[in-house]
């Protein structure tokens, strides 16, 4: 009798990093997906497809993230990687500022896990301190896997992270335009140095973020200022940042979501994330789309074919 393929099912959110002050720390999941689909084959077979956002884009061969993902995970725990059979579907707009290689990193490493499942072991510290290695920094991949709220630090060079539940007053809109923009291209503008003041500034507003928004939206506009990273972006992204100050002026927490070129508004209910919209749509040249999104509170989810449940990654820490 021989055992059919072990398939699984992942499913990860869509992710905001910085949110303002929070550079490099602070991330919030967003109802838009990815969906993967994971079957291991003999080994030496690859087998990749993907449709949906950049597609057209993304390799089909060993270099694909996803795949190396997988195959770094296995290397982690000493067992032989199998051939892959990935099955994409990006619902995550690429190259926007909404962590879509964070999501396909986390979804490798849940994908992982699931293969995995009965010979080696991944917890929920092995998947952040994974994803972390392959991506670069925790503030994307912390929420992708976790959901909701997340700040992400290092401790003795180990990636830490602390999950919190979002108020339900907080409505997220992301203004998404049609051109991209790459992680690295944002950071090369940013300078080696800030002021102590600025620096000082920055705490403050980070710390007023989190109460903000877990207990008093009200005060988002204020507590989204940010002197650190933004500023300095703006050459790169001129029309983001034309955006940005059309909105903030007339009061909404306004945003450049990760390393742009979206633009994230925070408002404090449906009714105003509608108004920030109705702003949008006359600051720019109609070539943005509003996305109306919900805080994904759930993180990234993997099943396995045989088993319908979908379980989610953490505990709610």
């Amino acid at each position: 009798m021989t055992t059919a393929p072990r398939t699984v099912h992942v499913r990860v959110p869509a992710t905001s990093a910085n949110l303002g002050p929070g550079f490099d720390t602070l991330g919030l999941a967003l109802s838009v997906y990815d969906e993967l689909e994971v079957t291991a084959l003999a080994p030496g077979q690859l087998e990749i497809e993907v449709s949906g956002s950049g597609a057209e884009e993304i390799p089909r061969d060993e270099s694909h993230l996803i795949a190396r993902t997988i195959r770094y995970c296995y290397e982690s725990v000493g067992v032989p990687a199998p051939g892959l059979r990935i099955l994409a579907r990006n619902g995550i707009p690429h190259g926007k500022g909404m962590g879509s290689s964070g999501a396909a990193v986390a979804a490798g490493v849940l994908a992982a896990r699931g293969l995995l499942a009965g010979r080696a072991e991944l917890n929920d510290t092995d998947l952040l301190r994974l994803a972390t290695e392959l991506e670069g920094h925790p503030d994307n991949v912390a929420p992708a896997l976790f959901g909701g709220l997340t700040i992400a630090w290092t401790e003795n060079g180990a990636p830490q992270h602390k999950k919190l539940l979002v108020h339900r007053g907080v409505a997220p809109v992301v203004f998404v335009p049609d051109r991209t923009m790459s992680t690295s291209t944002a950071r090369s503008v940013l300078g080696p140095e800030v002021s102590r003041e600025d620096a000082v500034f920055n705490v403050s507003r980070s710390a007023l973020l989190i109460a903000a928004l877990t207990q008093s939206p009200d005060l988002l506009l204020s507590a989204t200022e940010d002197r650190l990273h933004q500023e300095s972006r703006s050459v790169a992204m001129p029309e983001t940042f034309a955006l940005v100050g059309a909105l903030r002026e007339r009061g909404f927490a306004a945003v450049v979501s990760g390393a742009g070129p979206s633009v994230l508004v925070l408002a404090d209910g449906p009714g105003g994330r509608l108004e920030a919209a109705e702003v949008a749509r006359a600051a720019t040249d109609g070539s943005w789309t509003a996305l109306m999104l919900a805080v994904d509170f759930l993180g990234g989810t993997v099943r396995d074919q045989i088993d319908a449940r979908m379980e989610p990654v953490g505990d709610g820490s």
